[in-house]
């Protein structure tokens, strides 16, 4: 039987804790800065995590969760779930040690918008769009871009937004 969630003493609203102790925050409102995924409407699922490769199978298995209950095919179920795993794994590489990676879900009705985002390691952190990875992106997702803001500390949030349709599409 799988583990049921349940709310920690000593945690702040909206968190509750899973297996091994730790935190993960459920979010229905819009409080992150983001202009491409602001749809008050839409359900909104945020995952944080340490920016760490052996963490991206629990976040690939969240897209790929939310795309068959929002009643995708197994293609664009597929689609979405490679297309997390290569944007998240393209964010680590570029991630400041010690810090996160997140990444949140909005699902509307025949689509859902992914945006993953870490502080860089330094001023320069990007991500390059002249990679194999990143026509990776480009072929799996309806659409796909990079966000380069301000953060703390002086180091950028470097983030990558995509998004991938329900159906399958025409490539």
């Amino acid at each position: 039987m799988p583990e049921r969630l349940t709310t920690a003493t000593g945690l702040p609203p909206g968190h509750c804790t899973a297996r091994e102790g730790r935190s993960a925050r459920v979010s229905d409102r819009d409080d992150w800065d983001s202009a491409d995924l602001t749809d008050p409407g839409s359900p909104t699922v945020e995952v944080r995590t340490a920016a760490s490769a052996a963490l991206i199978p629990t976040i690939r298995a969240v897209a790929s969760d939310l795309a068959a209950r929002a009643d995708f095919d197994l293609d664009a179920i597929s689609d979405l779930r490679m297309a997390v795993d290569e944007a998240c794994a393209t964010l680590v590489d570029v991630a400041a040690p010690g810090s996160g990676l997140r990444c949140r879900f909005q699902v509307r009705d025949d689509r859902i918008d992914v945006r993953a985002e870490v502080e860089g390691v330094d001023a320069e952190a990007t991500v390059a769009t002249d990679t194999f990875g990143w026509r990776v992106l480009e072929t799996l997702t309806d659409d796909v871009s990079v966000s380069h803001n301000p953060g703390p500390d002086g180091r950028p949030l470097v983030g990558i937004v995509l998004g991938k349709s329900a159906g399958a599409t025409e490539r």
